[in-house]
């Protein structure tokens, strides 16, 4: 156990972010009668321009006294401004997983060259640089599940979330209190990565609500779906579009397609991999894929076989500018991966502009779109979206399959608070659009009989 030493009475809770919106997860929490200030996530703020407009607020709090950061997970909605918090004068550690600590680094990196350009263009200065990230890095330190340490009285140990590679359910104890921060939890079961951890006693809980208002479909139909809409699109002669978180959820579509291609379940077809950054951040999987700790038994044995479960025939990966415009030259049908997840940048944009016209083409939507997001836009659909500065039609088929998403359903997030029921005090419902959490809330209300509050931003609470 790692120690670093005091003592508390009672803590304050301040919702700092991703409170009534899905993205920008920041929670503050402090002693009544003390100093040591904690921070669970620093999260970006994605999706709409007003959303993206508070990434250039001050923090609401001073970030030379914040003694640690404990992160959930490596997604940007989650760790985004950490770089910036140490440019307005953050001196202390941060503590995740080891492997949420190699996904972090690619991450900040990559959102740094996206930010600067978005700064650029709107003639403002960036919120952190590539010096930020690399100060911030010397501070981070690795913690493995269930190792559990001391800062200032405050008890930290990490679960797994299950969410994705790393992720992880945070419990803060003092005084004989316990709080839980879910963090975003998985839905299981994933392909290659274990369940997360059951967790049976809270006093307080902070637990997301992505998908709160609905039910996916179970991952043998998600695969099934993916089989049909990849069929049908190639056998028309078109292009398939696939915007894809560049963690996670590309991994688990390599995963999948493997068995498709190799069982010739699918017409053959190459399939690009257009993103640099999930280039990179397959190699941190396969960093991790022999480990017991993080990957399922049989994804382990799979790998023994000699199948490299992300590479098969026909798989192409293009790092460079000049090898993702080669793609434009090879005819349909292709399948084409790439990001952003939520089409609000990257090199699908560029896919987008060539084939969102084409009625033999598709897109195919594999993680949550934020409302305001480009991505939301064309399910939602619109007959015409805006891509750099053109108008261009929406005439491709279009699908969503929810199920590809590293978020736990409404079922699946009752089921995981299901153990706490009994001694849980409140539960504050976050990170989920507005109606979403009162869904929830009200579902969590009716179940358990337990107070399920939905808090705003900079909403303080006593525990």
């Amino acid at each position: 156990m790692l120690y670093y030493n005091i003592i508390i009475i009672n803590m304050k809770l301040t919702f700092c972010g991703g409170a009534k919106t899905v993205t920008g997860a920041n929670y503050l929490l402090k002693p009544d009668s003390g100093e040591t200030k904690i921070l669970v996530d620093c999260g970006l703020n994605q999706g709409s321009g007003m959303l993206e407009k508070a990434n250039f607020e001050p923090f609401p709090y001073d970030p030379q006294k914040i003694k640690a950061v404990l992160i959930t997970h490596a997604h940007i909605d989650h760790i985004g401004r950490l770089p910036q918090l140490y440019k307005a004068g953050f001196r202390g550690d941060v503590f995740s997983t080891p492997p949420t600590k190699d996904f972090a680094e690619e991450l900040l990196l990559d959102s740094e060259n996206v930010l600067s350009k978005e700064a650029r263009e709107k003639n403002r200065e960036p919120i952190y640089n590539f010096e930020d990230v690399g100060n911030l890095m010397r501070l981070w330190k690795k913690i493995n599940y269930h190792e559990k340490f001391l800062i200032d009285g405050f008890e930290i140990e990490f679960f797994n979330a299950g969410h994705i590679l790393g992720s992880s359910n945070i419990i803060i104890s003092s005084e004989g209190k316990k709080i839980v921060f879910s963090g975003d939890l998985g839905n299981p079961p994933a392909p290659f990565i274990k369940d997360g951890d059951k967790i049976d006693n809270a006093d307080y809980v902070l637990m997301e609500s992505a998908y709160g208002d609905r039910l996916h479909e179970k991952v043998g139909e998600r695969k099934d779906e993916l089989e049909d809409f990849v069929e049908e699109i190639t056998k028309a002669g078109g292009t398939l579009m696939i915007p894809a978180f560049a963690m996670e959820r590309t991994q688990e579509l390599l995963f999948e397609l493997n068995d498709l291609v190799e069982n010739g379940k699918v017409p053959k077809a190459p399939v690009f991999v257009d993103s640099p950054l999930a280039i990179k951040l397959t190699s941190v999987y396969k960093k991790y894929s022999q480990d017991k700790i993080y990957f399922r038994d049989e994804a382990i044995e799979l790998l023994k076989t000699g199948d490299a479960i992300f590479n098969f025939p026909g798989l192409k990966t293009t790092l460079t500018t000049e090898q993702s415009k080669e793609i434009n030259s090879v005819p349909p049908p292709k399948v084409v991966i790439a990001g952003s997840g939520m089409s609000q940048g990257g090199r699908i944009l560029h896919h987008e502009m060539r084939y969102l016209p084409d009625p033999k083409s598709g897109i195919l939507f594999i993680g949550y779109q934020v409302g305001g997001s480009l991505g939301r836009r064309i399910l939602d659909g619109a007959k015409y979206v805006k891509i750099f500065g053109e108008e261009i039609p929406v005439n491709c088929k279009k699908r969503s399959i929810p199920g590809y998403s590293a978020h736990a359903d409404q079922a699946q997030l009752l089921n995981w608070l299901r153990p706490m029921r009994q001694s849980a005090k409140k539960v504050f419902v976050v990170q989920g659009e507005e109606d979403v959490m009162s869904v929830l809330a009200q579902k969590i209300k009716d179940e358990f009989a337990l107070e399920a509050i939905v808090p705003s931003a900079g909403e303080q609470f006593m525990l």
